[in-house]
């Protein structure tokens, strides 16, 4: 498998580009960037491919109308600025595409529009009917009513989980950085870029840092926990430099550029999709060697391999699934809630019934509403 040819003959793009690359330092909107990466986006369409832009830059768009020079602390000031910034953000986009002849469409979205699955598959159908339209969706998240508890939080997850939602064969992340290097090449000058990741290990989970943007809300760690989404769901998925013309374009074209994450082989169907990346996580398990030997094999999750439990959840809710050396290997439905676990955790699946009040299951979490996240 070359990952990088194979994109030559991807249908399904999702793009994602940050605030850094929209807007200038001085914080005004760079125009020539912005009408660069639209060129681009409907060049793709004219080919007949169907292209999901993932924009950020709202609220920074709206620090520059008010003359702001630094993000707001305060969350009703971070919303008032994100709904007058995304109104010039979709003004600006609008017209550009307008110019190459390509309708666009905005979609706002939140964290319930993935937790919730009657609006998972309502998103889903949305995205799904402008694409076969030909319209190219416009998507942000609705920084202007979330709260922090409803917040997806940064704008990779949001490509990531918009990616595996419409079955997309490729996700492009532009950045201000060229992709994955060994070091922060800002300060090691000797850091060489990756070309590609085949499998996120805790040393590469290590190499990424923390938000470097006043503007912006990501950095590289955001970018590599979308690339566990983008390549569980099977989607392919590069960093690029959001700065390069052409930049889509040459990664289209199978050239070497930025850093790629190939796909899973037996990625997520719909429904497990939703389980991992939709719905919100409620807690985390914590297993011993030998329960995540029997995890990897396609095991339930009995409570004998239990050794944590952290989190106030409920019966019905999603937990991560850790190692003992805090590796996550897998997410799921559980059966009982968190004081129940409390209280089997570590015990043969034959003492349960007898610690157990109300509705009986001999999984802690079934292996049909459960998945693998290595």
């Amino acid at each position: 498998m070359n990952a990088r040819q194979d994109v030559k003959e991807a249908k399904r793009i999702v793009v994602k580009v940050g605030t850094s690359t929209l807007l200038y330092k001085t914080g005004k909107p760079n125009l020539a960037r912005i009408e660069h990466l639209v060129r681009e986006i409907a060049n793709l369409a004219n080919q007949g491919r169907e292209v999901i832009l993932v924009t950020s830059g709202a609220i920074g768009a709206g620090m520059v109308r008010l003359g702001l020079k630094k993000r707001p602390e305060q969350l009703q000031e971070r919303q008032a600025l994100a709904a007058i910034g995304q109104v010039m953000l979709m003004h600006i986009y609008d017209k550009f595409f307008a110019e190459y002849g390509i309708v666009d469409g905005q979609v706002l979205l939140t964290k319930d529009t993935f937790v919730n699955h009657r609006q998972y598959v309502n998103a889903r159908n949305s995205l799904m009917t402008m694409l076969k339209q030909g319209i190219v969706p416009v998507i942000n998240e609705n920084d202007a009513v979330t709260v922090d508890e409803i917040k997806i939080g940064d704008n990779d997850t949001l490509s990531a989980v918009v990616a595996s939602i419409v079955d997309a064969d490729v996700l492009i992340i532009l950045s201000d950085i060229d992709g994955v290097y060994t070091a922060n090449p800002q300060t090691h000058p000797e850091a060489k870029l990756l070309d590609e990741i085949k499998e996120i290990t805790p040393e590469v989970e290590a190499l990424a840092g923390g938000s470097g943007s006043n503007l912006g809300t990501g950095g590289m760690m955001t970018k590599i926990e979308a690339a566990k989404i983008a390549v569980n769901s099977g989607v392919t998925m590069f960093i690029a430099p959001g700065d390069r013309d052409g930049v889509i374009t040459s990664i289209m074209a199978g050239d070497t550029l930025g850093t790629v994450f190939p796909p899973k082989e037996e990625h997520l169907k719909a429904r497990k999709g939703w389980l991992a990346f939709g719905k919100r996580i409620a807690g985390v398990l914590t297993v011993d060697a030998g329960c995540a030997k029997a995890l990897q094999a396609g095991s339930s999750l009995l409570a004998v391999g239990i050794v944590a439990t952290e989190g106030d959840y409920q019966a019905g809710g999603t937990v991560r699934v850790l190692t003992m050396d805090n590796r996550e290997i897998a997410r799921g439905i559980i059966n009982y809630d968190s004081r129940d676990v409390q209280a089997v955790m570590g015990r043969k699946t034959s003492e349960l019934a007898d610690l157990i009040q109300g509705e009986f299951h001999e999984e802690i979490i079934h292996r049909d509403n459960m998945v693998s996240m290595i």
